[in-house]
């Protein structure tokens, strides 16, 4: 399976669609602290306009409004792996990412095949509080020679320079929050993770 090396994680169907035209091919959908049927009315809309759009929409989280809503890719952290009804997924032909942190996350991850494996957080961030230290470029080299020919994807606090290192480091994809949802310039900023990321 391939991905697009740019990878950009939004707050709201609004934001996909921004991102859509501004070119992303790839967009994860991560709403934090909604109601259940605002949750699905965003989740309808974003997947209308990547649908239209030729893009791919990947649903943080929430699994089971995914595939009531007949998304095709769902994104699970460790917490909510082990709540997904991982079998039903598949037999729906829904793909699905899953985060890791540690080897022992890593390891539980793989257990179910996923579609991509990501790693993080590579720097810093300040979007949330991490219980775990920057994993840092070496751990990204050490992650795809564990993971084989699966797509490795590095998140948390990305830049476009880290990117780059990032992807030489060996990542297959790189996901970016905050540089892009905060910049006072996300037009131009996509424009230019596109450029780096050659997406």
């Amino acid at each position: 399976m391939m991905l697009d090396r740019f990878y950009p994680v939004v707050p709201s169907a609004d934001w996909v669609g921004r991102l859509l035209g501004w070119g992303a091919k790839l967009v994860q959908l991560r709403i934090k602290d909604c109601s259940e049927p605002a949750l699905r009315t965003q989740i309808a809309q974003a997947r209308v306009a990547c649908a239209a759009a030729g893009a791919q929409l990947v649903v943080n989280d929430y699994w089971q409004l995914a595939f009531d809503a007949g998304c095709d890719f769902v994104h699970l952290g460790q917490e909510d792996l082990a709540q997904a009804d991982i079998a039903a997924l598949r037999r729906a032909g829904i793909r699905v990412g899953i985060s890791t942190h540690d080897r022992a996350e890593l390891e539980r991850a793989l257990i179910e095949a996923p579609d991509y494996v990501a790693l993080g957080p590579i720097y810093p961030t300040q979007l949330k509080q991490m219980p775990w230290a920057p994993q840092g470029l070496e751990r990204i080299s050490k992650w795809k020679r564990l993971v084989g020919t699966r797509p490795l994807v590095a998140i948390g606090g990305l830049t476009v320079p880290r990117a780059k290192l990032c992807l030489a480091a060996g990542a297959d994809c790189v996901a970016v929050v905050g540089d892009i949802v905060r910049h006072p310039d996300p037009a131009g900023q996509t424009s230019a993770w596109l450029a780096a990321t050659g997406a």
